[in-house]
């Protein structure tokens, strides 16, 4: 499966056995983690594989028989650096499962996007890049849930967890000789502020439409108020999102501005069974939206094809380009194109701007400054 040599593993199907392992490791300054799980007709993911290492051996936990214990968490939250690779996935098993996040964390995915032009970078393609191995695709769609698992899923799991310490070690040399190091520390922390805020992201989900600027204030704060009561409803009743009503549907209901079932069922996408079991909620919101006070309503988003928008967002879009050249990593690293139209945004529309921080602002805010001086005489 890999010119690797067949990996050391452990499967751990009890509570006993999950706290002998931690014992094991329990002195250890780095510990690499893993998941596998189920994500297709649930809202939460499905724990079906839980993996750890802190040098040759594999830990693997079968969560479908073994009960998180209070020696895991305190395991997560040691003082030992927890590694993950491409985590927000991983981070929402944690949390659903143990109840707690792995922390201090460093995401692997993160530190190469510091390191080069490829801030998505897979993991396969990483363990290539730093230790010359080609890992085997051929388990990455298993079904994790069967049991018991073959030689070569548990294989495949295991060497996830012993390739990502050998990663890391190269990883966090280089890091330490470009002096970011720090950056990345503030990246996971960022990750992990991230993760355990699941109802202030709620209030921002809106945000991700990138249509924004064709609705009223007063639409957008329909759009608002219904995205963030379908994710606490798909939280709560544990469905994924599209099941209960996607973010065309909604945006298309706030389009519209429904008054009542009969308008609501008129827009499109709208199926009968949909406006029988969530029309009311639906209509309360946009009720609530009709009602809202001038003053509290969002702000207009600004159409991006308007001359002025479009000029300085491609001069900061150029500061931004030329900074990450300048450091050899891609442009949405530093900034994304989300957060360039949000400072172009409050630009426009004369309201503060707000300030980068941490070691984004060593980097641009000389720069951004600079637009915004110009662009505002």
């Amino acid at each position: 499966m890999s010119s690797l040599t067949a990996p050391l593993y452990q499967w751990i199907d009890n509570a006993e056995a999950l706290d002998a392992a931690c014992e094991q490791v329990a002195d250890a300054s780095v510990i690499a983690l893993d998941t596998e799980f189920f994500r297709e007709n649930t809202f939460f993911p499905i724990p079906a594989l839980i993996q750890f290492t802190a040098g040759e051996q594999a830990y693997l936990v079968d969560p479908l028989v073994t009960p998180c214990t209070a020696a895991f968490r305190q395991l997560l939250q040691s003082d030992a650096v927890k590694l993950l690779h491409a985590c927000s996935e991983d981070l929402e098993v944690f949390q659903h499962w143990a109840g707690v996040l792995p922390a201090p964390l460093i995401d692997t995915q993160v530190a190469q996007a510091l390191l080069g032009e490829n801030p998505g970078m897979g993991y396969q393609k990483l363990v290539e890049l730093w230790i010359g191995e080609s890992l085997s695709k051929e388990e990455t769609r298993s079904n994790w849930l069967e049991r018991p698992l073959t030689p070569a899923q548990c294989e495949y799991a295991a060497l996830d967890v012993i390739c990502l310490l050998k990663v890391w070690a190269l990883q966090s040399s280089k890091l330490d000789q470009l002096g970011r190091l720090s950056w990345l520390e503030e990246e996971c922390s960022t990750l992990i502020e991230q993760a355990g805020r699941s109802v202030e992201s709620d209030g921002q989900w809106y945000t991700r439409h990138r249509q924004l600027w064709r609705l009223s204030p007063r639409q957008l704060e329909a759009y608002r108020l219904m995205t963030i009561w379908r994710e606490g409803e798909t939280r709560r009743r544990d469905l994924p999102r599209n099941w209960l009503i996607s973010d065309k549907l909604l945006f298309a209901v706030a389009d519209a501005m429904p008054k009542n079932r009969y308008e609501l069922a008129e827009v499109e996408g709208i199926k009968p069974m949909l406006v029988k079991r969530e029309g009311d909620a639906l209509l309360s919101l946009l009720k609530q939206a009709y009602h809202c006070a001038e003053d509290d309503l969002p702000s207009p988003w600004p159409d991006p094809m308007q001359s002025d928008f479009k000029k300085c967002f491609k001069a900061l879009k150029k500061v931004i380009n030329d900074k990450a050249a300048e450091l050899g990593v891609a442009p949405e690293v530093l900034l994304r194109r989300r957060d360039i139209e949000t400072l172009v945004m409050q630009q426009l529309a004369g309201e503060p701007l707000a300030p980068l921080t941490g070691w984004r602002a060593g980097c641009l805010n000389e720069g951004l400054s600079q637009i915004f001086k110009e662009s505002s005489q």
